[in-house]
């Protein structure tokens, strides 16, 4: 797959080094096409050998990547990716907090949710961006600049049923964000929210029935389906020196599915 064309060129972004978790397939490794496009270094932090081959494809198109295996919910194993990246560029200027548990996840009422189920999407969900925001902050206010985004979803705004697992550990993810740019800001980081929609990719949507995706496009102002390009474009813009004063916020890009 070649790198996307630029319709916006972040000139900034020009070697910068970008961490994204969970960046192996789906929307993460859109995000890391678009930072290679822009001049800048994607970091894969991947469980899966997955991210492997998303960093050989970008670098197939003469851009540089790294791949670095990552375990979101494991102290030790964020705090391994981030030596790692500071050992090779010397630099951590942005975290994509992507990484999460969603699509093997089980659909039931809250009482009959296993309870180690809860406890592991709890851990990658939140947990993970929370190590991986505390491996990153610390050469951030060295440097006295950071971009943090922290990926949630327009469902813990209106609370989807069988699914609380999923939709109380994004809901967390909000006020996170909120409490780590108040903590942050004094040192020049931002840290944001990012709500994307639902969005095809290679990853299987079969569970999202044709007539469950017209719907959701009938109730959206713009009416044509997201691509992952809607949200790569966002991503950039808040890596970016452009937006240096959205801070704290949750910005989505739904086509107007849903209003913050």
């Amino acid at each position: 797959m070649q790198l996307p064309t630029q319709t916006v060129d972040y000139k900034d972004l020009k070697g910068r080094v970008i961490i994204v978790t969970g960046a192996g397939q789906g929307i993460g490794k859109f995000y890391c096409d678009y930072i290679a496009a822009q001049g800048a270094i994607p970091v894969i932090a991947e469980i899966s050998d997955k991210g492997a081959e998303v960093a050989k494809d970008i670098q197939a198109n003469g851009a540089e990547a790294l791949y670095v295996r990552t375990d979101v919910g494991d102290e030790g194993s964020t705090k391994a990716c981030a030596e790692a990246v500071l050992k090779k560029y010397g630099r951590i200027d942005g975290l994509v907090n992507n990484a999460a548990m969603f699509r093997n996840l089980s659909h039931k009422p809250f009482w009959d949710l296993d309870l180690d189920e809860w406890n592991r999407t709890l851990q990658v969900n939140v947990t993970g961006p929370l190590l991986m925001a505390r491996a990153v902050a610390p050469t951030m206010k060295e440097r006295k600049w950071g971009r943090i985004i922290n990926i949630s979803s327009g469902v813990q705004s209106i609370g989807y049923p069988n699914f609380i697992h999923y939709v109380t550990s994004k809901s967390a993810v909000v006020g996170m964000t909120r409490s780590m740019a108040r903590e942050l800001g004094p040192w020049n980081i931002t840290v944001n929210t990012f709500w994307p929609a639902r969005t095809r990719t290679e990853i299987d949507n079969s569970d999202l029935s044709p007539d469950r995706h017209k719907a959701q496009i009938d109730l959206q102002c713009l009416k044509r389906e997201t691509t992952p390009d809607d949200h790569s474009r966002v991503i950039l813009f808040l890596l970016s020196d452009q937006s240096e004063w959205v801070n704290g916020h949750n910005i989505a890009a739904d086509g107007g599915y849903k209003f913050l």
